[in-house]
């Protein structure tokens, strides 16, 4: 797997609320801009979405992919793997939340993708990091103009 790029962003929200839009996959293309179009195609058994699929077009990359989910018990972290992808070979993600007081989250985003065009890996991580900007800065608009 390649190199993983990490950011983080502190919103004015406590952590459950961020939690609750991060898991609401349907919500997706109404607030970031690269999703299309989200599926869920299967849950676990407390009703969390385990397997879903997206239409992603994020300019430089566009694929169909789907990604299986892995959500911790204490509600404060998310990861994920790409199970099927067809510009992507690979991806590794999570979203890690942690509280800073009763309303203030900090949101650490990591994410590493592994394309089946080649890319410098310059290119590539400087791709990665224009979409976790991008990512966390809708997330934080979301949840905070939702509240």
């Amino acid at each position: 797997m390649v190199d993983q790029s990490t950011q983080s962003i502190v919103i004015e929200a406590p952590a459950a609320e961020i939690m609750a839009v991060i898991s609401d996959f349907a919500a997706y293309p109404e607030w970031a801009a690269a999703v299309k179009e989200t599926e869920v195609l299967s849950t676990t058994t407390g009703g969390r979405a385990e397997k879903v699929r997206f239409v992603l077009d994020a300019g430089v990359v566009k694929d169909t992919y789907v990604n299986v989910y892995d959500w911790a018990e204490d509600g404060l972290s998310v990861s994920w793997t790409l199970s099927e992808g067809q510009v992507q070979k690979a991806q590794r993600g999570s979203y890690r939340l942690d509280p800073q007081g009763d309303s203030r989250t900090e949101v650490t985003y990591s994410l590493a993708v592994d394309l089946a065009i080649p890319m410098i890996g310059m290119f590539k991580r400087k791709a990665e990091k224009m979409i976790m900007d991008t990512a966390l800065k809708e997330l934080k608009r979301r949840v905070e103009t939702s509240r």
